[in-house]
């Protein structure tokens, strides 16, 4: 807290009570122990969290008006505030300021002059030492804040001229407060009425121009004064004129100042507007706004001078006429802004643009109703330019706010700009890097217009293309227009019949701008397009864009007098433009079916190609029209021989091969016209065609079929185009100069490592007889002969022949990388070019999945994910490749609602395809590629069972199948499909052998599972496979398998339905018997597989009880029993070694629900039994010892002591202590209702079964006579007994029934004797007995029955 914790416990009462002696006053504690909540608020309100801090105050309000006036509470909250407006912590001061205001806003009856005057003798600046003078003036700071802030400060002049001169006084200590004081005092006199402040003005403001420039914040009092009371500051200080020569100074100094201060917050001081709108009004501006801004404060360029500046030009938009705003706009601030604009790239550096776009946007909004000002505004904008290029995006958002009438002249200035660009009216600038580094001869009129005209177009397209732009269909037309004329026409003589060809250019169109245009052109048809898409009726007539482009090119093609295409037309290709007309006018007849939209609409883009690409487009025009004329049922006009032609090919795969060239260019347009038109003509798809696609996506027979599908990429053009934006990057070019030499030293490197790695024997022969031709190698016969070095023309020859060879060497390694890098982006083109091809499939299979075509995608499909996941590549074409095909398999086509239901005659060839997946599904070496064969198996199986047979193939069935059994024959719907499991068993079964025989297998259990839980009746089948290997004749690790699928699928509905009932149980005591023989053969699980074995088995018995036990059937558990009696020694010496983990555990547990299941209860764990004799031998110094919280000795209930037992108990403790399981003498839990408080003691038990006399510890034998069974659910009435006489009988009295002999034994009291099960709760046993376990508490059960039917007499 900002207070000390003394403050807590302040004196709430009046000041004469302090007076009083040292006794404490009466309310002091009765404050504190009122209300903890109402203290807790003053902890809340300095909290750093603002909802937390509002919330205490309006609590604290709340509070406070609950109580009477004058109350303790009042006085005290008072008294805390102003306490914490002082505390050492600074971000509690604000937040106890804020409250106190809040306070005395509520409050109106509280005085502020009383409260003025608290504030003072708290904080008192006299008194206050040199290390508490800070929190001193910081509390008489907030508190004039908190007054002020409760809007009653401007009401009492008393109070204000007392905070007036409080302010005063806290002024003069700057090194503390700076200018927070002057602040504070400024924005109290701006509230103040006139009258007020004309009698406060002399005192707060002095007669002398030089104060007034002393600070910002005298310049804006007097700022205040002259706009409030101008006549009381003249009366003052006479007449000023503050817009004078001698004052420049003065002024730039104030505004760096404030500038600086307010560098960190980004905002616009109110000193720099007052003194603009003072300007204004003294029609001062143009002298301010020259000799102040662009001559004052842009003389020595400071950034925080410079945002001071680009933000006054942002708030000077809406006060400027369109006069001041053109001059504004071309200054120099305007250009030292677009420099900002330029060089202003990096990531950490502060870039102004979004605040300005925020000021622009701001007055475009607001000054709708005046089009004249908002086209000079973004003319303006626009026309900054470096080097020709506008700095403005081409998407500048804020033309959204543009009038129609102000866009539209926007739009006719852009056009002129483009057709005679007037270089002299644009603001243009070049940064000082450029001027440095690059040539003047490189910046000529010819680039700077080039830069311009493309920045133009593609501005004329984002308007277009800006769905919030309010744009008539009159001026879409016009972009249109005059993007197709330039891209593709040129004018010979001018008509009044084209607009366009009366359009002059003062510099004529390069072929480079044309390129631009054209590349524009078709982003906007683009754009277009997919509004038709959206929206059919774009225009007025309800057509197309296109269809109008068309018609507007074709009046282009009439008119060959006054305008000429840039290419112009031969006559086969004008033959093909006019059919395409015909053929348009004959689809307007069939414009109500989606089939014609889709043709129309491809028809009209390769028209419009025509004049890109006449020689291609108009091969596929003619294509075109012959497939659009066959699929809507009309006879082609052909001759007799050609229609007759039986090589001729179907129309649908002459339209797939059309469909694949659009698709090769890279075109995101054509991209989806190829998929509009093929969802509409894949009903007609023959097998052909599909293959046709295929083809595509194998890449064996892909790379023959390169001659017939070109894949093309514009990245090399679009370079071209962007070469003369890069080079004029302002501040990035030396950056990139600076990256480029660090890349040519690496690239550099790299060439070495090359040359070193890439050496071969060749080049080193050439180097060895090279340098041998030039004596550089001694050799044997001249090591006699005199050192001499070699002559200088004997080096320089040596030297160029070295030269020339490393030369040569280069080449080669250039050479081979070019190859490298050519093989690598053709790799990149032909994967995206299949990326793209898969928009088919996915259509295909979305739109026609019953289509029996879509049969033969499976492979095709399988082997793009096979061999993408075998590449191991980490490129983006090849991971966009994987994930889309792996989509459009798993989610469109195996995962599908709909599926082929119509298999025909494709049964022969789908039991083929069927057996081949399900063969490559175990031959993976990755389970997930497994997966995918695996899930395209099951896909044909529910092809098999969902397609019916004819009526015809049915009876011959009937009679081949007459002789075989009909147990094997399917049932239900599976009687009248396809789906023939004698052929289908053999597929699966070698499958589920080699799964769980085979040491790696790709194949997975939730494979199986999969397949078990759709094919019920194929699961009956494959059971007698898993059963089989749950024994231990294989792998552990395959009877773990073997046995988690018999766990899983054994409690299935559908499988149960599929069996008879003697089946059923068959199936069973084969899946029992081959568990218990696998738990007779488990040794000590010390191994993990070991371990993992064991699980299983006893998780597949639990499952097999629970089956018994659902299913009410009567088995022979004997076996069962004996072996889990067995495995019980070790399980018990375990876990008293405590040698169990996490997976033992879970081991007991299943052991022990299995015994459960055969009536045997879990006992409980020795450290329960040995915790009981402790308690009770406790010291006496421990008993006298009390805790806090428990309940002495005395309240405690006594535990009764039991009655003696019988000696048949006293000899059976000794005898169920020595056996293997321990006994129980754990407390049962009491129960609240007085009929259940009578017990019920069992005969102590080993094992389950009653304790004899024999002192072995071995279990009781038990007698082959009497096997072990299930049991039965008793009904209530009945005695319980045991079933079928599972437990032998005491040697002791064989012929007694086991119910006489327990009632005999029971005790009238005590606890003496309980079995494990007893200890167990009351109705939780009773259910387990009545519903599954033997009775082992007949006797006790009846005892029970008989003392109720007492108490109710």
């Amino acid at each position: 807290m900002a207070e000390p914790e003394s403050m807590e416990v302040a004196e709430p009462v009046a000041p004469g009570e302090a007076q009083k002696s040292g006794a404490r006053p009466a309310d002091r504690h009765g404050l504190l122990k009122h209300s903890r909540e109402f203290l807790d608020f003053f902890w809340d309100i300095a909290k750093p969290q603002q909802e937390t801090r509002l919330e205490a105050t309006e609590k604290l309000l709340e509070y406070l008006r609950a109580k009477p006036k004058g109350s303790s509470e009042m006085k005290y909250a008072l008294k805390r505030l102003i306490t914490g407006l002082g505390g050492g912590r600074e971000a509690a001061r604000p937040c106890y300021s804020l409250a106190l205001a809040q306070l005395l806003q509520s409050f109106e009856d509280i005085p502020l002059g009383s409260i003025l005057q608290q504030i003072q003798e708290k904080h008192d600046l006299q008194k206050a030492k040199k290390g508490m003078m800070r929190p001193a003036l910081f509390g008489n700071l907030f508190g004039v804040l908190a007054l002020f802030q409760s809007g009653r400060l401007v009401k009492d002049s008393e109070a204000l001229m007392k905070s007036v001169k409080l302010l005063q006084v806290l002024g003069q200590h700057y090194n503390h407060l700076q200018e927070q004081p002057q602040k504070a005092l400024v924005d109290i006199l701006s509230q103040v009425p006139e009258t007020m402040l004309q009698e406060i003005l002399p005192k707060v403001l002095k007669p002398d121009l030089n104060s007034v420039f002393g600070s910002p914040e005298h310049l804006e009092l007097f700022l205040l004064a002259q706009q409030k009371v101008p006549k009381k500051l003249e009366k003052l200080m006479g007449p000023l004129n503050l817009f004078s020569d001698e004052n420049v100074p003065r002024l730039v100094t104030v505004l760096k100042t404030v500038a600086n201060s307010v560098k960190k917050e980004r905002k616009l001081p109110t000193v720099a507007l007052d003194l603009l709108r003072l300007a204004l009004q003294e029609d001062k501006f143009p002298w301010f706004w020259k000799e102040v801004v662009e001559q004052g404060l842009l003389k020595k360029q400071s950034w925080p001078a410079s945002y001071l500046c680009f933000r006054l030009l942002g708030a000077a938009l809406p006060l400027l006429s369109k006069e001041q705003l053109q001059l504004v706009m071309q200054g120099d601030l305007i250009r030292h802004y677009g420099e900002h604009m330029v060089t202003a790239k990096l990531p950490k550096q502060f870039k102004f643009a979004p605040e300005m776009n925020e000021y622009v946007g701001a007055f475009l909004e607001g000054c709708r109703d005046d089009p004249e000002r908002q086209l000079a505004l973004v003319v303006a904008f626009t026309s900054i330019t470096n080097q020709g290029l506008p700095v403005v995006p081409t998407f500048w958002r804020v033309v959204q706010f543009l009038s129609p009438a102000a866009l539209k002249g926007y739009v006719a200035w852009l056009r002129d700009m483009f057709l005679q660009p007037d270089l002299d009216s644009l603001v243009d600038f070049s940064t000082n890097n450029q001027k440095k580094t690059q040539d003047a001869s490189f910046h000529g009129p010819e680039r700077a217009v080039f830069r311009l005209r493309k920045w133009i177009i593609f501005r004329l397209v984002s308007i277009v293309d800006n769905l919030h732009v309010e744009k008539e269909e009159a001026l879409i037309e016009e972009v249109a227009r005059f993007c197709f004329f330039h891209s593709f026409f040129e004018t010979k003589k001018p008509t009044s019949q084209i607009p366009e060809s009366e359009q002059h250019f003062s510099l004529p169109l390069d072929g480079r701008t044309r390129e631009v245009v054209c590349s524009a052109f078709f982003s906007l048809l683009q754009t277009l397009s997919t509004q038709f898409r959206l929206a059919p009726e774009q225009t007025a007539d309800g057509r197309p864009w296109t269809y109008h482009l068309v018609q507007f090119a074709d009046t282009l093609l009439n008119h060959s007098r006054n305008v000429a295409p840039l290419t112009a037309f031969t006559t086969q290709q004008r033959q093909a433009w006019d059919r395409m007309l015909k053929t348009l006018k004959e689809l307007d007849t069939l414009s109500s079916e989606a089939k014609a939209t889709a043709f129309q609409h491809l028809l009209l883009l390769v028209g419009i190609h025509l004049f890109k690409s006449p020689a291609e487009s108009c091969d596929l025009l003619g294509d075109i029209q012959t497939c659009i004329k066959k699929s809507l049922g009309e006879k082609t006009r052909r001759t007799r021989s050609k229609a007759t032609n039986p090589q001729e090919p179907p129309w649908v795969e002459v339209l797939v091969e059309i469909l694949l060239s659009l698709l090769a260019q890279p075109s995101h347009l054509m991209r989806q016209v190829a998929r509009s038109v093929f969802g509409h003509v894949c009903s007609h798809l023959t097998l052909r065609a599909l293959q046709l696609i295929l083809d595509v996506l194998n890449p064996e027979e892909s790379q023959d079929e390169d001659d017939n599908v070109v894949v093309t990429d514009d990245s090399e053009e679009q370079l071209l185009g962007d070469v003369e934006d890069k080079s004029s990057d302002g501040e990035d070019n030396k950056v990139n100069k600076g990256s480029e030499s660090e890349e040519d030293s690496d690239e550099e490197d790299s060439d070495e490592e090359d040359r070193d790695g890439d050496v071969d024997q060749g080049f080193r022969e050439q180097l060895m007889a090279v340098l041998q031709a030039g004596k550089a190698l001694g050799g044997a016969d001249n090591e006699d002969d005199d050192d001499e070095e070699l002559g200088d023309e004997a080096m320089m020859a040596l030297d160029k022949s070295l030269a020339s060879l490393f030369a040569e060497q280069k080449l080669r390694i250039q050479a081979r990388k070019d190859e490298k890098n050519k093989l690598q982006k053709e790799k990149a083109l032909r994967r995206d070019f299949q990326i793209r091809v898969l928009d088919l499939i996915e259509v295909l299979v979305t739109k026609q999945p019953e289509n029996p075509l879509v049969l033969e995608l499976l492979e095709p499909l399988l082997l793009v994910i096979r061999r993408s996941m075998r590449s191991n590549s980490s490129a983006k074409q090849e991971q966009d490749l994987l994930h889309k095909t792996a989509r459009i398999f798993t989610h469109h086509l195996c995962r599908s609602r709909h599926y082929c239901r119509t298999a025909g005659d494709r049964v022969e060839t789908l039991y083929a395809r069927l057996e081949r997946l399900v063969q490559q599904a175990g031959q993976q070496s990755d389970s997930s590629v497994a997966l995918y064969h695996f899930n395209a198996s099951l896909y044909l199986l529910r092809v098999l069972r969902g397609s019916t047979v004819d009526k015809s193939t049915r009876k011959a069935q009937k009679k081949e199948k007459a002789s075989k059994d009909a147990s094997s024959q399917p049932q239900g719907p599976e009687a009248a499909s396809c789906l023939d499991l004698s052929l289908v068993t053999p597929i699966y079964s070698s499958a589920l052998s080699s799964f769980l025989t085979k040491r790696n297998s790709p194949l997975t259990v939730p494979m199986f599972l999969s397949l078990f839980s759709r094919h019920p009746m194929l699961c009956k089948n494959l059971l007698p496979i898993v059963v089989e290997h749950v024994t231990s004749h294989t792998r552990p690790r395959h009877q773990v398998q073997a046995c988690l699928l018999l766990q899983k699928t054994l409690p299935t509905r559908e499988l149960r339905v599929c069996f008879k009932d003697p089946e059923w149980k068959q199936l069973l005591g084969q899946t029992l018997g081959k568990v218990t023989e696998t738990l007779q053969t488990l040794g000590e699980a010390e191994t993990k597989p070991g371990h993992q074995r064991e699980l299983a088995a006893l998780e597949l018995l639990n499952t097999l009880f629970r089956n018994f036990h659902h299913e009410k059937l009567t088995m022979d558990l004997t076996a069962v029993l004996g072996v889990l009696q067995s495995r019980q020694p070790r399980l018990q010496q375990s876990l008293q070694q405590g040698e169990h983990s996490a997976g033992s555990s879970r081991l007991h547990d299943l052991y022990w629900q299995a015994m459960k299941f055969l009536g045997v209860q879990r006992p409980k764990s020795e450290k329960d039994t040995k915790e009981a004799p402790q308690a009770t031998q406790q010291s006496p110094v421990s008993m006298k010892r009390k805790k806090k919280g428990f309940l002495p000795e005395t309240k405690k209930r006594k535990k009764r002591k039991p009655e003696a037992t019988t000696q048949e108990e006293v000899a059976a403790k000794p005898e169920a202590a020595s056996g293997d399981q321990p006994p129980s003498t754990g407390k049962k839990k009491k129960k609240k209702k007085k009929t259940k408080k009578t017990k019920s003691p069992a005969q102590p038990q080993v094992n389950g079964t009653p304790a004899a006399k024999s002192p072995t510890p071995e279990p009781p034998a038990v007698s082959p006579s009497t096997p072990a069974k299930t049991p039965k659910p008793q009904k209530k009435s009945q005695k319980l007994s045991q079933v079928n006489e599972a437990t032998p009988l005491s040697p002791e009295s064989p012929k007694e029934p086991a119910t006489k002999k327990r009632q005999k034994k029971l005790p009238q009291k005590g606890v003496s004797g309980k079995s494990p099960q007893s200890a167990l709760p009351r109705k939780k046993a009773r259910l387990s007995l009545a519903s599954r376990s033997p009775s082992l508490l007949q006797s006790g059960a009846k005892k029970k029955v008989q003392l109720r039917k007492a108490k109710k007499l």
